[in-house]
């Protein structure tokens, strides 16, 4: 019993470890605005800032997903976090378009090396047969961070001095604090290999695996496309649309939708694995017919609504999806598994960007996500006939 309670106590300090990480990495999201007043840039120079975050993370899995496996958890969460803090200096000494750059670009490699690594770690300081709970704390930390971000930075740009500086100076701090809670936590990886055998990775899956990924990888791509176009929008939307300019309401509509997906992560445990994967994605395709009524009709009420349902349904199919893989994949194949997971989920958060920033010239903010919604909607409707056509089974 007493090590039960250890193990969970383990668990927690390493999931709040990983949210500290995450929250760093949607930190500018209210901020965008003053960016532009500043620094004097457009809609499309946003998305382009934003997509050098997920492109940074995309290609540190790809490069070193499975750094973790050979060198260990803690070195790995190490690096991350020390990203982090050079993210955060970055910001703090922003005096130029370069200085954003190189803070998103060193965010997303901290990302790219906590979210694979931070996932595992979280599973196996758990206590025997707690996976199920833990894939919660590790899912909930991560969604939980995200959300945290943009809200602690929408509250202190509107009411504290230095807007643009006093949430990364924060953020610097919590890192610092991470670091020292990180090498307290003892190490899961038994026998381990020098850097130098780690080599970069394609996208690949064992065979024992195969038959889960598939499927759940679309559900992964449909939620996080849902999160990349949401706040991509949001922000902007509420400030050129509904004439919304109070700093902290935005970060807290964005927060919400990262908060809603922890409320879906927490129902996976009693709708179970399988059916979680097609009704998450029947339920983010109610969130983009909400965001869709939002744009077309101007309505804060339903930009709201779009962001909880959505976030609801994101939780439900990316826990389940996360779950099915990690149970289905060998141990000494886990992370690598995991972060190739998050390649196709931070494909989905990125791309939609990208085509939001491209179209809103053309046919403005409303006319661009109208056009990703609608893009979206088919695949999430997609993928969710596929999964009840063919439903995961976790374990396998």
């Amino acid at each position: 019993m007493n090590g039960d309670r250890r193990g969970w106590r383990l668990c927690v300090l390493g999931g709040a470890v990983f949210a500290v990480c995450m929250a760093g990495t949607t930190l500018p999201t209210p901020l965008y605005g003053l960016y532009q007043e500043e620094f004097g840039f457009s809609e499309l120079t946003v998305t382009v800032v934003y997509a050098v975050y997920a492109f940074a993370v995309i290609g540190v899995l790809l490069l070193a997903g499975n750094a973790s496996d050979a060198v260990g958890r803690r070195p790995v969460l190490l690096a991350g976090l020390g990203c982090a803090a050079a993210s955060a200096v970055c910001f703090l000494c922003a005096t130029g378009m370069g200085w954003l750059y190189a803070g998103r670009l060193l965010s997303g490699v901290s990302a790219g090396l906590f979210t694979g690594a931070a996932t595992v770690y979280v599973l196996e300081l758990a206590p025997p047969g707690g996976a199920s709970r833990a894939t919660f704390v590790a899912t909930a930390a991560n969604m939980g961070g995200l959300g945290c971000g943009p809200l602690i930075a929408g509250v202190l740009a509107q009411y504290a001095p230095w807007p643009l500086h006093l949430p990364f100076a924060v953020h610097l701090a919590l890192v610092a604090a991470s670091a020292a809670v990180l090498l307290r936590l003892g190490e899961t990886v038994g026998e381990r290999r020098p850097l130098g055998a780690v080599r970069p990775q394609r996208p690949g899956v064992p065979a024992r695996a195969r038959a889960v990924f598939g499927p759940a990888a679309i559900a992964a791509f449909a939620g996080f496309a849902l999160f990349g176009v949401f706040t991509s929008v949001s922000p902007a939307f509420l400030a050129q649309s509904l004439d919304v300019h109070d700093h902290a309401v935005s970060g807290l509509v964005v927060a919400l939708a990262f908060f809603s997906s922890t409320a879906g992560q927490f129902a996976v445990g009693r709708v179970g694995v399988g059916r979680s994967l097609p009704l998450g994605c029947a339920v983010l395709l109610a969130g983009l017919a909400l965001l869709a009524g939002a744009l077309w009709w101007k309505l804060a009420v339903l930009m709201v609504s779009s962001a909880v349902v959505g976030g609801v349904g994101q939780g439900l199919a990316f826990r389940g999806a996360l779950t099915a893989v990690a149970e289905a994949s060998p141990a000494d194949r886990r992370a690598a598994v995991v972060s190739t997971l998050f390649v196709v989920a931070y494909a989905g958060i990125s791309l939609p960007v990208i085509g939001v920033g491209v179209l809103a010239d053309p046919l403005g903010l409303e006319g661009a996500g109208l056009v990703f919604i609608a893009c979206m909607a088919l695949l999430v409707s997609a993928a969710g006939l596929y999964l009840l056509r063919r439903p995961v089974r976790a374990g396998h």
